[in-house]
Order: C-alpha cells, then sequence, then structure tokens
C-alpha cells in the first residue's frame, strides 16, 4: 500500500490517492467522517476548527460500499477557499496587477516553523508559498487514510487507540488505566475534553491550556498509541529498512511538531537493568507463545511479538503565538515580531488523533507487505492461517 496527499491549507481542497488496498473492503466515507470530527476536537483548538467541518467524498476505488482494488481517491473540500479564492487562486495574475501588492503576502517567517528553510530551499519571496503546505491542516488527509488503514485493521481483528499522556508537564497515572480493555479506554478517551484517560490529569491539563492561551502562549504535551491483536513477526530484522520499530517511529516524527518517539518504556530504560526490561517468554495452549510483561512495546528485533504494541510521541508547543517570538523580514534584513496566523493554545488531543492514524496506516502497510493482500477475504483466512502457525510453532 502506498499513499500521496495535496493541497494547501487554504486552496480549494485536500486530496489523497491510496493504492494497494484490497478488493472487497468494507468502506464508507462515514466511516472516515467520525475519525475527521475526532481530529477536529479536543480543548484548546483554534477558530479554523470552527470554520471548517471536514468530511470526505470518496471520489474512486469503491463500488456500493466495497473496495475495488484500484486507486482510492478520498476528497476534502476547505471550506474558508471562499474567503481566499482572490489570494490562493491557481490561473496567473492579469497583467496589471504587480504580484508585490498580493493581499496577505508573507515576508517575515515565523520562529519554529517551516517559513525561512523553505523559502530559501524553493526560491519563495512570499513566505505563504510555503507555510500553505508545510501547515498542519495536511494531517486531515493522513487521518482520512488513517481512517482507511483502522477498518482495514479492524477487518483483521487488530484495534487501534491513542490518548493523551502528558500537556505542559502534567503527567496521567499509568495505574488509572492500565486494566482497561481497549473498547473501554477508547470509551473514556473520546468523552474527555483533552482526550485523556485519567480524569484527576485531565481537568489539571485543561486549566493549563485556559491558562496558557489567557498568556498567548501554547502547550506541548506526549501521545500514546497503543495497537492490540496484531500477529507476532510483522517487520524483519533481516534489513534495517524492514524493521518495525523503524516505521512506526518514522511515522510519529513524520507529524508536524513531533520531536521525539519511544516505544515501551522507551527512554526509561537508560535508567534500568537489563532485568527490569526485558519480557521473559512463556507458553500456555490456549495462547501459545507470550511474554510474561510488556516493556518492550510488544517489538523485539524489529518485529511485532503479538503483545500490544505501544508507541509515544513528543509535540513541541505551537510555534505561532499570540505574543510572537523575533523574527527579521527576508525583505528589509530589519527585526520585527513574527507574522500571526491563527493558532491553538494546544493541539496535543488533536495530535493523538494524527497518530494513532499514522501508525495504523503503518501497520496496515507492514501487514500487505507480509501477505497475499489482493483480495480482503484470501487477506482474511491467510491471517487466520498463520495466527493459527505461531500458536502451534
Amino acid at each position: 500500500m502506498r499513499y500521496f496527499t495535496a493541497g494547501e491549507s487554504h486552496g480549494p481542497q485536500l486530496t489523497a490517492i491510496i493504492e494497494g488496498l484490497p478488493a472487497q473492503m468494507e468502506l464508507t466515507a462515514e466511516m472516515i467522517n467520525s475519525e475527521l470530527k475526532r481530529r477536529q476536537g479536543g480543548h484548546g483548538r483554534g477558530r479554523r476548527m470552527q470554520i471548517e467541518k471536514d468530511r470526505v467524498e470518496i471520489t474512486s476505488g469503491v463500488r456500493h460500499g466495497k473496495t475495488l482494488g484500484s486507486p482510492v481517491t478520498l476528497t476534502v473540500v476547505n471550506d474558508d477557499w471562499k474567503h481566499w479564492t482572490g489570494i490562493m487562486g491557481v490561473e496567473p495574475l492579469p497583467e496589471d496587477v504587480n504580484p508585490e501588492d498580493v493581499k496577505r503576502q508573507i515576508t517575515r517567517p515565523r520562529p519554529g516553523h517551516a517559513d525561512l528553510v523553505g523559502g530559501m530551499k524553493y526560491g519563495h519571496r512570499d513566505l505563504r508559498n510555503v507555510l500553505e503546505r508545510s501547515s498542519a491542516r495536511e494531517t486531515t488527509m493522513r487521518v482520512a487514510i488513517g481512517a482507511v488503514a483502522k477498518q482495514f485493521l479492524r477487518q483483521l481483528g487488530i484495534e487501534t487507540v491513542a490518548h493523551v499522556t502528558e500537556i505542559g508537564g502534567i503527567e496521567t497515572d499509568p495505574a488509572t488505566y492500565a486494566e482497561l480493555s481497549m473498547e473501554d479506554l477508547r470509551a473514556i478517551v473520546e468523552e474527555d475534553a483533552v482526550y485523556c484517560a485519567d480524569k484527576e490529569a485531565s481537568a489539571k491539563m485543561t486549566a493549563a491550556i485556559d491558562d496558557i492561551k489567557k498568556r498567548g502562549d501554547t502547550l506541548g504535551g506526549v501521545v500514546e498509541v497503543i495497537i492490540e491483536g496484531c500477529p507476532p513477526g510483522i517487520g524483519s530484522y533481516v534489513q534495517f529498512d524492514r524493521k518495525m520499530d523503524g516505521k512506526l517511529a518514522g511515522a510519529m516524527m513524520s507529524i508536524n511538531a513531533f520531536k521525539g518517539v519511544e516505544i515501551g518504556l522507551g527512554f526509561d530504560m537508560a535508567k534500568m537493568p537489563g532485568s527490569e526490561v526485558h519480557d521473559e517468554i512463556s507458553w500456555n495452549e490456549e495462547l501459545g507463545y507470550y511474554r510474561k510483561s510488556n516493556r518492550l512495546g510488544g517489538l523485539e528485533g524489529g518485529m511485532t511479538t503479538g503483545m500490544p504494541i505501544v508507541v509515544r510521541g513528543v509535540m513541541k508547543p505551537i510555534p505561532t503565538l499570540y505574543k510572537p517570538l523575533e523574527s527579521v523580514d527576508i525583505d528589509t534584513k530589519e527585526s520585527f515580531v513574527a507574522t500571526i496566523e491563527r493558532s491553538d493554545p494546544c493541539a496535543v488531543p488533536a495530535a493523538s488523533v494524527v497518530a494513532e492514524h499514522v501508525i495504523a496506516t503503518e501497520m496496515a502497510k507492514a501487514i500487505m507487505d507480509e501477505f497475499r493482500s489482493d483480495t480482503m477475504d484470501g487477506l482474511q483466512k491467510d491471517i487466520e492461517q498463520y495466527r493459527q502457525y505461531v500458536k502451534e510453532f
């Protein structure tokens, strides 16, 4: 499976093309729209989420609710486009219009964004040409693609969930949700203001977001993605680029504003002896092989172990501030405060939704690489046979 996304933040629409999905997989727009709605939620979101009501249109690759095996095209219209038609139009400007006079031209790069380096790389003197594509608006389509991937995984008995574990230094207590089933954890998270499973921590996070908004600043945090039901052996140790750890870490780090990733106990392993890190192996007739703990987060030697996969990512505070940082005008070279675009005081809850979907996409791709995937029923049979094989190994 492979995919591409296209579109600008204030352009007419966002588009994704997914190739490689098996035929006969159930898929409808509503399955995707429910996930897009979650991406737009969470306490701390800004005004753009009040403008856009993201809904996908499937324009190819699906007939009567099932995939055809041909490329699937997804489209989300930008409602805000109607206010930007003159500024973001595709056609050349009239001869009598000076391009320098185009409204909302940006020459002051914002610290922490792609503005300055992107302008240098592609030769753009109007930095709007950079920020329109580097915007986190692009994650709309990655959630849409991930929603397709989640539907694929669900039909194989694999479930995913994501939640917020830290915002602005306020951490959850894992003991409050450690014993919850995936279904119960998801139900709690989806009803929470900041997509957090610890109610006490959630209240503190919400108050911190309100406080930082009053101060014109922003907060970052940590999100956790869990995948349950994946069979052992997905990925490989034989080449570096086939290791599942690397694929999942790369997917997490590809999200806007993410600056760190860990699997299982992650960086805490540096403080612990090996006897407290590695997962002992056991076996019984009902389960086959399993681990007595899951400190390595469901991955060993670049492969899934059959235990739940646990991946966390850290999101930096959004760099667009209402008390903007200092920058330099690329035309005059004079010092100015950076341009203010619409911003969220905290997008960590929304980022947890994005994280879940990019991780689900990577896992779906890996499974399609491992098994015959021209048709959904054929893939389901192959996976069931493989599950039985590893149980009896």
